[in-house]
């Protein structure tokens, strides 16, 4: 087994008034050698949008771009004709393949929006850029994990062009269970949302990252009631 911590209070950090940022991963003005991407996990980033304002448009093209609100509301348009809201609850995936370009606001004007923003690498190049959101069972977290990503277009949560799968899980304090690799050769970065747990025995706090890859499974142990996210990614090189 081999793995990497990052923990919460090393990631990079950008303040611009309405946006604050936390990067796990080397973005805009933040750069480390040694934190550029997990495999085919490229951008990792904890985003807090006051309320009214956020990103206008702007292109992007090769890239699978996933966005999980936390908290409060996020209103999305594209140059493919897609416009509607994201909540909490929800998660928002977007192939962005030849070209497209997007907005993302929140949709609030008195609170502010909490959300993940995930680019992955695809595994295909210039596909048809596609957008989709669905919603996450809340029931389908509690100490299990639940899939909301794939890279298959019949099962359960959104798909992307991505040998991937990411999962969710709310686990109750002294909970324990393995979440077993779709592919063994893939690694597994998890990323601790809310409370403490460990992770095959490393010891993770709120908004902490954990990469792991070379192992078949992965342990977790909930030390207080915790939320998790689960990616599982093509370790590339």
């Amino acid at each position: 087994m081999k793995k990497v911590i990052h923990r919460a209070d090393t990631r990079g950090y950008a303040d611009h008034g309405w946006l604050k940022s936390f990067h796990s991963f080397s973005f805009g003005g933040y750069y480390d050698q040694d934190r550029v991407h997990f495999g085919a996990l490229r951008v990792l980033n904890d985003d807090h949008v006051s309320g009214g304002n956020g990103f206008g448009a702007h292109p992007h093209d090769n890239m699978e771009i996933i966005s999980i609100p936390l908290e409060g509301v996020l209103q999305h348009q594209d140059s493919i004709g897609n416009k509607g809201i994201i909540r909490t609850g929800e998660i928002q995936v977007m192939s962005a393949g030849t070209g497209i370009q997007h907005s993302e606001y929140n949709a609030n004007a008195d609170e502010a929006v909490k959300f993940l923003q995930i680019w992955l690498f695809p595994n295909e190049r210039n596909v048809k850029p596609r957008y989709d959101q669905q919603a996450i069972s809340v029931e389908g977290c509690y100490n299990k994990f639940q899939q909301i990503l794939s890279p298959n277009k019949e099962d359960e949560g959104v798909w992307i062009h991505q040998d991937a799968w990411f999962h969710l899980a709310d686990l109750t304090e002294g909970f324990e269970m393995s979440y077993t690799l779709k592919n063994p050769e893939n690694g597994v970065y998890v990323f601790v949302l809310e409370g403490e747990l460990s992770v095959n025995d490393e010891d993770l706090g709120k908004r902490d990252g954990l990469g792991i890859w070379e192992v078949q499974q992965v342990r977790f142990k909930a030390t207080t009631k915790s939320s998790v996210l689960i990616m599982e990614v093509p370790m590339l090189q």
